[in-house]
Parts: structure tokens; sequence; C-alpha cells
């Protein structure tokens, strides 16, 4: 076919072959370019391989041809002579003026046109009809890739004045060929549907038609072998093999039929697990921390996880780059495997230096004094990544990253580079929101979590909905000594109308200031002291509750407080939003000092805990129990000091803040005593891979709470079940909640559907 359509310039050559051999021997005197209108003639004598003086022959007009066209500018070239002068007659090729797709719907234009670029088919370049050819099997080929088998590609050149030709490409996709069935042979004891559950392509289900799992991909076929490879080495089938595979297209190519051919081999169990060379931490300190066990089957998983661990270990005493291998001796007698683990620590590798980049804004010695491993002494594994998850617990950097490289002709010394992506610190924000148990939120803010770069917060905030008014100014300075020692203080006014949150009928104004020290006492382990005055003014209405008014008639309507305030903080969670692992427990204590018109204390215990309980799914347990009272001349917790439950944080399914005492007008008082607990699954979420912006769970809450004159009671516990989303949107936290409660009473009040918008949550 090529010959076919070349067979013009082919003849042509041979005929200029022809006429060359006429040429006698001459000088050249001139040389004379006919028949260029876009090319330049610098261009073409670039190529010319003959000069003026040159002597020229029948085979020099032979070379002269042949190395114009390689240009591939000319259509036809001729050569001939007028007495001593060469004349060079040239053709050009036509130029692409236009490229037009017409009936590509699943692949975008700009896709196609930066392909065709790629391969030299461009507007402005040179027309070649053989380039072409290969346009029209790179567009097969990406439709190829996306199992559209049936695409018809016709391409119509059109010529245009000034020698350009314009180019339509009529693509007529036809429908994409479905996986109609996927065959496996040889597997004996393990089943189809667990084999093929391992395998990304399907035969389709309710949501193919997003996420395309039943159209066909070689590349995806490949991982779906590695993936059933996997599957078998981490069951003990240490000889498993994939044997062949057949993909087949039916004719009409809308069809396509998978079969995988496998042999499973025996089963064969650890006999023994032997580590060899030198160890550098004690031996049963490494075979503790080991997940491949004796007298288990073979997994080759577990093998890389107990390399990862000894690895970690080794690289804890500094032997960063040490060499560990595992090589399994196998018992085809008695299907039992010895796996030697082979160590080879080298040497103890040093840090020159730990350099940071990204940090336009922030200082140097704000990341600095995040670090826990430090320049001059020997690496250690644990100190890198801790040092790396405290510079991402910061509240000013969206992305960090380590890398540790080898410093240049040396052996034992590396470098250790952060690098970090800021986030914007320092803005005026104002924004809307929206909580059922708020209402319409507006909230103004001049924040500044990144002050001068320093790592100080400032902040002055406005937030009003129909629940509270508050304005609050805050400093926080998170090292006001070189050892972690952080300062911080509040002033602020806030206005409270509790009948709009479910509560009982008051409101009240109040004014305040606090001052709190935050001390580290280990690396996960902190302490905060702190003290706090307000002075609240307490209103009713006409339909306020006779508790209310007797709490007046007996204390009065305003109170000054002097508040003592402490905490101690557990954090072992690798991030502070959407964590993945770890545990976080707080004991926090607040109490009101003699001096204060109200004396009363507040006790709050809080734990989360997560566990990995298989590959993206994670097990999160939330606890949560308050408890306070009064002590000297008052003899309970003042009301409005009150706890409730029901809601989007505490009970979902029950309406905010309802759960609980009631008032002498049946509306809800709150109590001093909460027990709220939380058993969530974090669930992979689908079509999409930003698991850092968004979690899906499926969630069990339990709570209440209790009046002082009441015994707990395990009846009363309200539980409710569902499913939660949270998304971390560029207006601010959204939240909702899908829950049905599952043993309401009478006077409940039920909200199955919960959302929030724009207002913080509880993490």
């Amino acid at each position: 076919m090529f010959f076919l359509k070349n067979r013009y310039i082919f003849l042509s050559i041979l005929l200029l072959h022809s006429i060359a051999f006429a040429f006698e021997t001459f000088t050249i005197e001139d040389i004379r370019l006919e028949g260029l209108r876009r090319i330049s003639a610098g261009t073409v004598f670039n190529y010319l391989p003959v000069k003026v003086g040159d002597i020229f022959s029948s085979q020099d007009a032979n070379n002269a041809i042949s190395e114009i066209y390689k240009t591939g500018l000319f259509e036809d070239v001729r050569v001939e002579r007028d007495g001593n002068v060469l004349i060079v007659r040239m053709e050009e090729r036509p130029a692409i003026y236009e490229i037009n797709f017409v009936g590509n719907e699943e692949v975008e234009t700009e896709n196609l046109t930066q392909a065709l670029k790629a391969i030299g088919f461009a507007r402005g370049r040179v027309f070649n009809r053989s380039i072409l050819e290969k346009v029209e099997l790179e567009l097969q080929r990406q439709y190829f890739s996306l199992s559209k088998y049936a695409v018809l590609i016709k391409s119509i050149v059109t010529p245009l004045p000034r020698n350009r030709v314009k180019i339509q490409i009529n693509i007529e996709e036809g429908i994409a060929a479905k996986i109609h069935q996927i065959n496996l042979v040889g597997n004996k004891t393990i089943s189809d549907k667990k084999l093929l559950a391992e395998m990304e392509l399907s035969t389709g289900g309710w949501f193919s038609f997003l996420t395309k799992d039943d159209q066909y991909s070689s590349i995806q076929l490949a991982a779906d072998l590695e993936a059933i490879n996997s599957y078998y080495l981490d069951r003990g089938y240490l000889n498993f093999t994939v044997d062949s595979t057949q993909v087949s297209i039916t004719p009409d190519k809308k069809h396509v039929y998978i079969t995988i051919n496998i042999t499973e081999g025996d089963k064969y169990k650890v006999s023994e697990v032997n580590l060899i060379g030198n160890l550098i931490v004690p031996k049963e300190k490494l075979v503790e921390n080991m997940v491949l066990k004796t007298d288990e089957f073979y997994s080759s998983k577990k093998i890389s996880k107990s390399k990862e661990a000894i690895s970690e270990l080794i690289g804890d005493e500094g032997y960063y780059f040490a060499s560990i291998n595992a090589v399994p001796d196998i018992d085809e007698d008695n299907k039992t495997v010895v796996v030697n683990f082979f160590i080879d620590p080298g040497k103890r590798i040093y840090v020159r230096r730990i350099n940071f980049s990204g940090n336009t804004k922030t200082r140097d010695e704000v990341l600095r004094r995040e670090m826990r491993q430090m320049e001059a002494g020997w690496i250690s594994s644990k100190d890198v990544k801790r040092s790396l998850t405290r510079l991402k617990r910061l509240r000013f950097f969206e992305e960090a990253s380590v890398d540790v490289k080898r410093v240049p002709n040396t052996i034992d010394q590396v470098d250790v580079d952060y690098k970090v992506v800021e986030r914007p610190s320092g803005n005026l924000m104002a924004g809307v929101g929206y909580s059922q148990t708020q209402g319409a939120l507006f909230d103004i803010s001049i924040a500044q979590e990144n002050f001068l770069g320093s790592g100080k917060r400032i902040g002055l905030t406005f937030n009003n909905s129909q629940v509270y008014t508050l304005y609050r100014f805050s400093y926080l300075n998170p090292y006001t000594t070189i050892n972690g020692i952080s300062r911080g203080f509040n002033v602020f006014y806030r206005t409270t109308d509790s009948e709009r949150a479910n509560l009982t009928r008051y409101s009240t104004d109040a004014y305040g200031t606090g001052i709190n020290f935050g001390l580290p006492i280990s690396e996960y382990n902190f302490f905060n002291i702190g003290g706090e005055f307000d002075d609240t003014t307490l209103k009713t209405t006409r339909y306020t509750a006779d508790e209310i008014h007797d709490f007046i008639e007996k204390n009065g309507d305003n109170y000054q407080s002097y508040r003592l305030t402490s905490s101690w903080r557990h954090d072992t969670r690798n991030r502070v939003l959407f964590p993945d692992s770890g545990v976080l427990q707080s004991v926090s204590v607040e109490a009101a000092l003699p001096v204060s018109d109200l004396n009363y204390y507040k006790i709050n215990y809080k734990h989360h805990w997560l566990y990995s309980l298989a590959e993206d799914y994670i097990l999160l347990l939330k606890g949560n129990i308050g408890y306070g009272d009064g002590y000297g001349d008052s003899d309970a917790l003042p009301f409005f000091e009150n706890y409730t439950a029901g809601g989007p944080h505490t009970v979902r399914g029950f309406r905010g803040n309802t759960l609980g005492p009631l008032d002498s007008n049946h509306r809800p008082l709150g109590g001093n005593f909460k027990v709220v607990g939380n058993m969530e699954i974090i669930l992979p979420v689908p079509f999409t891979e930003n698991v850092r912006s968004f979690r899906l769970s499926a969630f069990i809450d339990a709570g209440n709470v209790y009046a002082a004159s009441e015994d707990f009671d395990r009846s009363e516990i309200r539980y409710s079940t569902g499913l939660s989303a949270i998304w971390l949107s560029p207006v601010g936290v959204l939240s909702f909640s899908l829950a049905k409660p599952l043993n309401d009473k009478e006077g409940d009040q039920i909200e199955t559907f919960q959302f929030t918008l724009g207002t913080t949550f509880n993490w």
C-alpha cells in the first residue's frame, strides 16, 4: 500500500535519475532555486550538498535530489542545467491550515490535538500523507484503549489557496466493548468469586457506568493478574503461576471474553524463621516486631512487612540503608519452608544537614523546632518520620514530604530534605453557613495562623447566628520558650439565646478574658493550665421555666466567675484533620474559684481510637464523659453550664440538644452528667482518591445526659445508626448524616437527616 501511494514519487526519482545521467560534468558558476513560497532559500542551501565552484556530475544530481527530498518539505524536486548555472526546481508540500474533528464524544478535541502534535501533525506543519496514516493509527490506538474496537476513522483532505490544506477527521466511535465473561481455569481450592473480587475488571455492576470496570484494558488485566498472584502467595501457594491468558472479541466487536489459566500448586507452612547476619538490635526485639511467624502459612505480604519492621528497628540505630533479603528454603516433601532473613546493616549513617524548601513565608526556625531528627547525629527512621508528622500537623501547610539523599563522595552521610506546600495563613474571611441547631450563620474573621511567618496565631472574629453573637480577639504563641511551652490569651463578648438551640428559654450577655499555658511533657503528652474570667448577665422571657426563675431568685441575675482550667492530652494521631491511625485521650478540669459568685467544677474525659481493619477500612471508637457539680455555697452546677446531647456531634438522629432532663415547660434543660459513645467504620470513598478532604463512615451512636437528682440508668441511653459524610469544601466544613434512632421513646424529638455548613466539627 505504501508503494502504491508513493508510486508518483518513486517514478519521479527514476525519471530524474535518467535525466541526471544525461548531465555532462561542469563547474557550477551559479545556483538558482525556483518554486519556493514559504520555505526560505537558506533552508534549501543548508541541505544542498553542492555549492558554487564545485564540479557537478550526474551522481551529484542524484545526491542533491535525495538530500532535498529527505527534508520532507517538498512534493517534487528536479535538477536542470542552463549553461554553467545549476537550476533546482521544487514543488513545496502544502501547509496544514486547519484540523477539525467530527464525531468525537468520548475523547476531548484538546486531548486529540495534543496527541497528534506529539507525532508532528499540527496546524502550521507541512502536510505529509504518510504522517496522516500514522495519525489514524494513533487515534485508533486511543480508542482501543477505551474498549471501542469498532471505531471507524476517515480523513478528508481539502486543498486551499496558497498551497494549504484543511483536514477533517471523521470519527465514528461506536459503542465500547463490554467484558461479557471472565473464565478462571485451574483454581481448585480458591473459588471464582474470591478471585474475581481481587480483580478490577469485571462483567459489570451497579456503578460500571462510572467506574468503567466492565471495559477491557490490557494494562488493567496485567495489574489484576498481579493481584491474583499476590492473593495466592499470601496464602501459602508458593509455586502458584499464571500459565496463560486469552482475550477474544466477538465479530461485532461488542463483547470481550477473558480466559485465565492458572496452576495453584501446594500450600506451604513456615517451619522456621532465621535471622542471619549482623543484627544490630537484640534478636528478641526483632522477632517480637516481625509479622511472619512459624506454623503459619507462607505469606509474601507478611515477609514484606517483617522486612519493613526489621529495617525500621535497625534504621533507628543509624543503619538507614541496611540490606535485608528474605530467602525461602523449600522442603517439597513436607510442604514446609524455612525463611532466612539475611541482614547486612552496612555503615552507620550520619545526618550532615536538614534542609527545608517551599516555606516562602514561614521562617526556617518554625520548621526546625518541629524536628526530632538532629543534624550531626546518626539518622533514625523513627525520628525522620515523626518530624514529618509534626510538620503535617501544623495548620499552615497543605502538604509535607521528606527525601533522604546521600551526600556525594561520602559513604556514611546524608542530607534530609523536607518539602512543604504552604496554605494561605493570613486572610480576611467572610462566610455564611447553616446548622440545624444554630440556624443560619454569618462569620467574618481576620485570622493570621502564621503571623509574619513566626508560627504565632492571631485572630479577630465576629460570629452571628440565631443562637449566639460572638466578638473575639485571640493570640497564641506555640513556642514561647525553646522547649515548646505555649502561651495564649483571648478577650470576648458573647450573647446567647438558648431557645434557638432547642433548650429552655433564657438568654445571656457575657464578656471576659482568659490566659493559658501549654507544657509538653513528652513527645505525645501535653499539659495545659490557664485562668479565665467572665461576667454573665442572665435574662428571662415571659415563657421562662420555673427552674430558671428559682435560680435567679436564689443567686441573682449577674455572675462573675474566676475559673482555673487544666487539661492533659495524649495524642499519637498521624494528622489533626481526618486522621487514620493513632489515639487521642484527654482529661480536662474546670473549676470556679471560691471568690466567684457561683462555685462549681466540671470534669471531661475524651477518647478517640483509630485502628485499621483492612485496606481502606478504619475503625474509629470515640467516647466522651462529662460531670459537673457545685461546691461550697452552690449546691448544684449552674443550669447554663449543663451538658447537652443529641445532634450531629453527639447522638445523631435526635434533634440537637434535646436529649435528657426537661424543665417545667417540657423543654430540654440539660444535665450535670453526660455520657456519649460512637463507633464508626470509615469507608473507602468511591470514585475519588482525595481522602484528605472527604470522609464517609457508617456509625452507631449512643448517649444521654442526666440530672443531678437522678441516678445513671443504662436503659435511658439512646442509640442510633446510619451513614455520615464530611467534606472540607472551599466554603467550609460540610457535614451531613442520615440516621435512624434504634430505641426512641415518647417525647423524643427525631431528626433523621442532619447537616451543617460552614461550622466547626468535632474531629
